[in-house]
């Protein structure tokens, strides 16, 4: 089984049991359907972050790579110029 796999299929169950402990406690209906909202909200935001974090990530490797390939690419191209000048 995929490492991917099991890490959601524990937050699935973490989030199963957390609405089921909230579900079975013996509050008011309107108390337990805030907390559910605010427990969606605040798994909604924590999965945003990830997301962007993940994406500032990968964002600013790819800035890196690029950078590295037109380094390459200019002391590529100034060993060719140097090159034909000797010549």
């Amino acid at each position: 089984m995929k490492q991917g796999n099991v890490i959601v299929g524990l937050l699935a169950g973490l989030a199963a049991g957390a609405v089921l402990g909230i579900l079975f406690a013996p509050e008011k209906g309107s108390d337990t359907r805030k907390k559910i909202t605010n427990k969606g909200k605040t798994a909604l935001d924590d999965l945003k972050n990830k997301y962007n974090d993940a994406i500032n990530h990968l964002n600013s490797k790819l800035d890196k790579t690029k950078n590295n390939g037109l380094k390459i690419y200019h002391d590529g191209h100034e060993l060719v110029e140097n090159t034909k000048n000797k010549n």
